[in-house]
């Protein structure tokens, strides 16, 4: 793995305790996780900011104290298959990887996807895997999951994704409502979704149906 730069990552850190993450897992896959190997060359100086970051193909890197909070509320255990729509740069798929057994990871767009699969095979983290396709329709052929995560807003309950959960599951999705969006953390009971908590607002890019058109 890359190294990592030790005070900044622990600046990165502190900024999480600050923002109410305190799971230690999360703080120590944050911590270990090179952010800079994702961030754009132009923007390598921000990598332990809490700062969105622009990428490729229009997509904005998420602030890492978001990805924290929503990283602590999943509660990823160490046996767990967690998929994860919107792969982006596979920051938080690397973030992830520390946390899970298994990842399984999707991206509508192919330049991101690749270059995603270059960072991710450089860092050596073999329980990772990345699909090029479109993510809504999730991953029925490695389901089911315990754990699903969605990095763009999506303007209904998830219940496509939710039924490939497994049950008692844990999936967290930003959702457009009235206006607003809100992180929504939510629970597969028998067949049904339940929304469990909120854990507040929040600016996500939309996930959009299908692939993009460019390679």
């Amino acid at each position: 793995m890359s190294i990592v730069d030790p005070y900044r990552a622990a600046r990165l850190v502190l900024q999480l305790r600050q923002a109410g993450v305190m799971d230690n897992r999360v703080m120590s896959a944050v911590e270990k996780t090179p952010r800079a190997v994702f961030v754009p060359p132009d923007y390598r100086d921000m990598a332990y900011d809490n700062l969105q970051v622009p990428i490729a193909c229009g997509q904005e890197l998420s602030l890492p104290v978001v990805v924290g909070r929503m990283l602590q509320a999943l509660d990823v255990k160490e046996d767990h298959s967690v998929l994860e729509v919107g792969t982006g740069v596979g920051y938080q798929a690397a973030v992830l990887s520390l946390l899970a057994k298994r990842v399984y990871t999707i991206e509508r767009f192919r330049t991101l996807h690749e270059k995603a699969a270059e960072t991710l095979l450089s860092l050596e983290l073999d329980n990772v895997r990345l699909f090029h396709g479109d993510g809504l329709l999730g991953l029925q052929e490695r389901a089911p999951f315990d754990r699903i995560i969605l990095t763009g807003s999506i303007s209904r309950p998830p219940y496509t994704l939710a039924q490939q959960l497994k049950p008692d599951g844990i999936l967290i999705a930003p959702v457009e409502k009235d206006g607003s969006q809100h992180i929504n953390v939510y629970k597969r009971v028998e067949n049904q979704v339940e929304k469990l908590t909120s854990l507040g607002p929040s600016k996500f890019l939309p996930l959009i149906i299908g692939t993009a058109r460019e390679l």
